[in-house]
């Protein structure tokens, strides 16, 4: 019997559930808590430790993390970070070094976490980037948020208070903070403090030109 082999025996005699115990590596130092199942895919690695009645995987890699009871964590990368109990994960998130996910966090598709710390209760549905930052609890995400943390030369800390809603599209420029309770306009592109329980607009008013595209069709046509 092989190392992975002997080591996928044992979790199962603890009480690990396994739908396809072949298609699972856990390597000797992880630790996995009774209840957990380990979907098809699922590679664990380094110092892990993953709590009780976990779902992980499928198409999982954990390397150096610690995961909470009751977390679900669903084709996903994580290292070198921490996930508290009832956290959801994924699909396809990607979660880098030094981050702390709070308790019943959901962290989306295609959202990347690197070397922050989120708040019990905040949701970042999809498509986001948040680097460097400090947020909240229950702070709501919109889709496609970016949190732009890299001049070039430095990178820099934004702080997001408790129950702050930040629309889809914005870019924090940091570091700025939000108040708690704030909120930011979708499409705003924010450089300074916003206060607690302000709405922040950061974009250019809308202008209409009517007929302009009947007129531009017509000018193609001629040509």
């Amino acid at each position: 019997m092989d190392d992975f082999a002997a080591k996928r025996q044992a979790l199962l005699e603890s009480g690990v559930r396994m739908m396809d115990p072949d298609t699972v590596y856990v390597e000797a130092g992880v630790t996995v808590g009774a209840g957990t199942l380990l979907l098809p895919g699922t590679i664990l690695r380094g110092n892990t430790v993953v709590g009780a009645n976990c779902e992980i995987g499928p198409n999982t890699m954990l390397t150096d993390c610690t995961v909470g009871d009751g977390a679900v964590i669903n084709s996903s990368q994580c290292n070198e970070s921490t996930i508290e109990a009832g956290a959801h994960v994924g699909p396809f998130a990607y979660i880098r070094p030094n981050c702390h996910v709070g308790r019943d966090v959901k962290v989306g598709d295609f959202v990347e976490l690197k070397n922050s710390t989120i708040g019990d209760g905040t949701k970042i549905a999809h498509l986001t980037y948040v680097g460097d930052a400090d947020v909240g609890r229950r702070v709501n995400f919109g889709c496609g948020t970016v949190l732009v943390n890299y001049d070039g030369n430095r990178k820099y800390r934004t702080t997001i208070g408790d129950d702050c809603f930040i629309g889809c599209n914005t870019n924090l420029v940091s570091p700025v903070h939000v108040g708690d309770g704030a909120y930011t306009a979708a499409g705003s592109t924010i450089t300074e403090d916003v206060p607690a329980d302000a709405l922040a607009i950061a974009r250019a008013r809308q202008v209409e030109k009517p007929g302009w595209a009947a007129a531009h069709r017509a000018k193609k046509a001629r040509k």
